[in-house]
Parts: C-alpha cells; sequence; structure tokens
C-alpha cells in the first residue's frame, strides 16, 4: 500500500484552466464576495436532490444529473455551490434556506451521503476535477436508453412507458437508497479537469474513488471492488480529523521461502 499526499496522487489541473466553477472552488470562502446572480434549485424531500428552477453560470455543465431535461443537485453539490456563494437553495414552501439548513440535510448520512464524503467531494472539485455519483448517470439518452436503464434496475416493464418522467426520478431514489454509507464502496466517478466535458458522453472516468471507514479493506473486499471497476483506476479515500487523504494499493508478490 502506499499513500500519498493528495495533491501528488491526484495530480494538480491546469492552472491557466479559467473556467468558472476552478476559479470560485479555489478561493477561500472568506474572500468570496456575494454574487449578484445566482442559481436557485427547490429541495425535494422524496428525492433527497434539488431540482434547479434557476441556471446561471457554467456550474450545470459538471454539476448535477439530467433527467427529462430536469438539472437536480445531489446533497453534496448543493452544499458545495452553496458554500462558494453560487447557489441558493429553496424550500418546498419557496423560502430561502440556510446554511445550517443545509448541514442538518447533511448531518448523520441523511440524503445519501455523509461529511467524510462531502469533505472529499469538496477538496476534489477545489483542484479542478470533475465529480459524479458512482452508479447514477449523468444524463439519459432519449426515451428507449431511458426505458432500457429504469427496466434493467428492476422496475416493472408494464410501466415504464406510462410516465416516463416520473419512473426516471423512481430510479434515481432506487439507485441512492441502494447505497450503503457503512461498507467500502465505490463512491464517486472522477474525472479530469476537461473544457469539453459532456454528460451526454462522459466517456470513462480518471479514477473510482471509495471510502475506508478506519481500516484499509481486506484483500476479498479489494478484489471485489477492483472487480465493480473493472479496467478503470481505484483509489482510496480516507477523512481523519477533517483531513483527507487519497491512496492506493500496489501489488506486491512475496517470494516463496523454502
Amino acid at each position: 500500500m502506499e499513500e500519498v499526499d493528495s495533491a501528488n496522487i491526484l495530480g494538480e489541473p491546469d492552472i491557466n484552466d479559467e473556467e468558472e466553477e476552478v476559479y470560485y472552488a479555489s478561493v477561500p470562502a472568506s474572500k468570496l464576495q456575494p454574487r449578484a446572480v445566482v442559481s436557485k434549485a427547490r429541495w425535494n424531500n422524496e428525492m433527497g436532490m434539488a431540482e434547479v428552477v434557476v441556471q446561471k453560470g457554467t456550474f450545470s455543465k459538471t454539476t448535477g444529473i439530467v433527467r427529462s431535461g430536469k438539472l437536480y443537485y445531489s446533497i453534496e453539490e448543493v452544499l458545495f455551490l452553496v458554500e462558494i456563494g453560487a447557489l441558493l437553495l429553496l424550500g418546498e414552501s419557496d423560502t430561502g434556506l440556510s446554511l445550517e439548513d443545509i448541514y442538518v440535510k447533511m448531518s448523520g448520512g441523511k440524503n445519501r451521503c455523509c461529511w467524510e464524503e462531502f469533505r472529499a467531494y469538496r477538496q476534489l472539485k477545489s483542484l479542478g476535477y470533475i465529480v459524479g455519483r458512482h452508479g447514477i448517470p449523468w444524463s439519459m439518452k432519449g426515451a428507449k436508453s431511458n426505458c432500457e436503464s429504469i427496466s434493467s434496475q428492476g422496475f416493472p416493464e408494464s410501466v415504464k412507458v406510462l410516465n416516463l418522467e416520473s419512473e426516471e426520478i423512481r430510479s434515481v431514489i432506487g439507485l441512492f437508497n441502494e447505497m450503503q454509507l457503512n461498507k467500502v464502496r465505490p463512491v464517486f466517478n472522477v474525472y479530469f479537469p476537461n473544457s469539453k466535458f459532456r454528460k451526454s458522453s462522459p466517456g470513462d472516468p480518471g479514477f473510482v474513488l471509495c471510502f475506508t471507514r478506519g481500516y484499509p479493506p481486506s484483500k476479498a473486499e479489494l478484489e471485489a471492488l477492483e472487480g465493480q471497476c473493472g479496467s478503470i483506476p481505484l483509489k482510496l479515500c480516507n477523512v481523519e480529523q477533517g483531513r483527507v487523504s487519497f491512496f492506493s494499493f500496489d501489488k506486491v508478490e512475496l517470494p516463496v521461502l523454502p
């Protein structure tokens, strides 16, 4: 096992990248000035996500999933954008929610994300990486592929054509509900900074990020994770006292002793 500093194992993004998201993410929150125009999203308790109702800026290019022409943000995406002053989150009554309200939604692993995962997400985004949930497609291509995806996730074939939008939302909820916060599992697909990134054709991620809970995974767990990721590199993350560490395992063969 080799553990290195996150800057070394992940690699620094191109310092000439002038995309708005990278700029705002790299500036300390205390130095950010309030933005005159921000995006707005309405929280959906059933989904555990926020539907974007007013989109401003370029963040939507690499943030959120698209379903039936609508953009949805997960809780980690919402909190990150609110912290940097790029998003106003509305409650179901269209009243603005405070940062403290959003922290409550994050606490205790609510809405399928824990603080450790958010800290890693925030650090990766601050370095300019594109981060999406593992197993949650960025978008669906056409009604046919949507239905095929929904059917493959175990939803009844007879209802998939009746209400495509509600089925897409249900499929997202189902994927999130399958996640277990307390086991070692793939959490994020991480893409290297790319100004030409497209949600409709994102390609393979640069690596898949998994989380450990105090102890490195066993050999069996590691082999299972590698099997899930296929040919995509696997990296592990551990968060201890607020410090985010990324590491990976190298295969070592010991000689057979006589």
